[in-house]
């Protein structure tokens, strides 16, 4: 195709020159050139620039060697009809011109002299096999140095030469766009790749931090083998083997809300998960016994129980159970919905820090922020007009530094805060009854704000496999961290081959992704590793690495030392949480 292209091109290049040298006025023309091997007796190459039938042509060409052979000249031989003009080449090649006998000899032989040259440079080697893989491009050279009906063109070699390459601006850039799209559709594509799988992390991450919510519309199809430092055990389908794999591990040590019955309020986020792997109980159907009458008394009862019995059998229940929290089917008859609890204190206190980390692959803290905030929510009258005291002194002595900034709420008596440390509404004003107000905030950056770091060092064994080491180091001797999930893609669904582990592993072969847990990391259990190897040969498909925890350590030192009335100055009672929430923190 690309030598029909270059003929096509080189014949309208052509056109406009023949229309010149028709105009000559004269009949030397140059009937054929052609290249011969075996002292002139084997045709490799040859062109005709006027019209003559093939016959012809291989007569011509088989009555050369024999004129040669009797002529003295070197240069030409005559017979009654055309003039053969040659000149010998290297390995007992020869250079053929076969023109008319009125043709201008001195023409022809400079003709004959500049194909000499050609041929050298298109070929690179005067041979037979040279001649014959270059045939194509030796018909394109003669036909510029010769036009349509025989005459020679005013042309040098060089030219040739770059009319040969065909350099076609348009063409490149049509390619540059071409491949400009190409390279905008693949980063388009690895960006939605990242988005997706990002997204199935934070899934994953948030399903692992909440306890499961909302597993009733997904298939129990979780993961599978907890592993704790052996070869990987085989754990039931469902996050319900999942809460009993971290139930059985604490139960062993004696110790956590998963040694008994777990308590409502346990930061284990796996501690309400089902325990029990059996497949979910069919729904309850109402069976039709026909019409009956009477029975007022108990017709209500009866008509609740029939549209529950539908409600089931569509699975439109609308709420899950109280035996079944996390709506894994591990309850009786589906109830109606949850009612929220009635507050137990007159007042609720939340001291929360919100942790944003990002590190490198070698466990380099890039940055990490810490947002905090103190909320106040008055649940009833009793504790709308409070007065908040903290520990100001103290912690202003530790992050009174450069990097803190501490601020109150608009509506907050500055002055108040300021000389003595407590947190009231300005001119005495109560507190919006069951509505959490932001009282106190204040923020870090640093990379000293981060717990702990993490370091993933996936190396390409150049046999089919990736061999990862994987590792956890405390940098803050004060913190402790509890529930610690590192969850990173595996880049396949086949299962990894553990070689080591401190703490367990759990790895989901329906999105290829494995979970390293710990329970506690603190001063106590500062650093940990994971070593395993999986087929494939990308060292960038486990990344980004994205961890979650529960933790009561905060980076501010910060204490409500008191929660008192502001009227009478008496005491009122509250529930007060203390608590880390990682917003993001991944490795990549």
């Amino acid at each position: 195709v690309d030598c029909n292209r270059r003929h096509r091109r080189g014949f309208r290049g052509r056109r406009g020159r023949q229309e010149t040298t028709n105009n000559r006025g004269g009949t030397m023309v140059v009937l054929s050139a052609s290249i011969l091997s075996n002292r002139g007796q084997k045709a490799l190459v040859s062109r005709q620039f006027v019209e003559m039938n093939r016959m012809r042509v291989e007569g011509l060409l088989a009555a050369f060697p024999k004129l040669m052979g009797h002529s003295k000249q070197h240069t030409f031989v005559e017979t009654d009809a055309v003039r053969y003009v040659y000149q010998p080449l290297e390995n007992g090649m020869y250079l053929l011109l076969v023109t008319t006998k009125a043709s201008n000899i001195v023409e022809d032989l400079g003709t004959l002299r500049l194909l000499a040259k050609v041929v050298p440079d298109v070929t690179g080697s005067v041979s037979e096999a040279a001649v014959n893989e270059c045939a194509f491009e030796l018909i394109f050279a003669f036909d510029e140095v010769l036009a349509s009906g025989g005459y020679k063109e005013d042309i040098s070699p060089s030219v040739i030469r770059t009319n040969l390459e065909m350099h076609s601006h348009e063409e490149e850039m049509a390619l540059m766009l071409k491949k400009s799209k190409e390279d905008a559709a693949k980063e388009q594509m690895q960006a939605q790749a990242k988005a997706i799988k990002e997204r199935q992390m934070a899934q994953m991450r948030d399903q692992l931090m909440s306890g499961g919510a909302g597993a009733a519309s997904r298939p129990q199809t979780g993961m599978v083998g907890f592993g704790g430092g052996g070869p990987q055990q085989g754990g039931g389908g469902g996050m319900g083997g999942f809460g009993d794999m971290f139930n059985q591990a604490q139960q062993q040590g004696g110790a956590g809300p998963g040694a008994g019955q777990p308590s409502q309020f346990s930061d284990n986020p796996y501690a309400n998960l089902g325990r029990s792997a059996e497949p979910e109980p069919e729904a309850p159907k109402a069976v039709a016994k026909g019409m009956k009458l009477g029975g007022i008394g108990g017709s209500k009862k009866k008509k609740d129980n029939l549209m529950a019995g539908m409600l089931a059998e569509d699975n439109l229940g609308g709420g899950m159970s109280a035996a079944d929290p996390f709506g894994l089917g591990l309850g009786g008859a589906p109830a109606g919905p949850a009612v929220p609890a009635a507050p137990s204190a007159p007042a609720t206190v939340l001291v929360e820090e919100k942790m944003t980390v990002l590190m490198s692959r070698e466990g380099e803290v890039r940055s990490a922020e810490v947002k905090g905030t103190v909320t106040y929510t008055a649940n009833t009258d009793a504790g709308s007009n409070a007065r908040i005291s903290v520990n100001k002194s103290q912690y202003m002595t530790k992050c009174g530094g450069g990097g803190w900034s501490f601020a109150t709420h608009p509506k907050v008596d500055k002055k108040t805060y300021e000389k003595e440390g407590a947190l009231a509404l300005k001119g005495g004003k109560p507190f919006p009854v069951g509505r959490p107000v932001g009282v106190l905030r204040w923020n870090y950056a640093g990379p000293d704000a981060c717990p702990f770091t993490v370091n993933c060092w996936p190396e390409d064994e150049g046999s089919g496999s990736v061999n990862v080491n994987m590792e956890f180091e405390l940098t803050r001797p004060d913190a402790v961290v509890t529930d610690v999930n590192i969850l990173f893609p595996l880049g396949t669904t086949d299962p990894p081959a553990v070689d080591s582990v401190d703490g367990q592993y759990k790895h989901d072969p329906g999105t290829g992704m494995m979970c390293w847990h710990h329970d506690v990391v603190n001063a106590g259990n500062p650093t940990g590793s994971l070593e395993f190897s999986v087929p494939g040969g990308d060292v960038d498909v486990f990344f980004p690495v994205q961890i979650a925890f529960t933790s009561q350590s905060l980076l501010c030192p910060i204490e409500i030392t008191g929660l008192t009335d502001v009227g009478s100055g008496g005491a009122i009672p509250n529930n007060m949480t203390v608590r880390v929430v990682p917003e993001s923190y991944t490795c990549e």
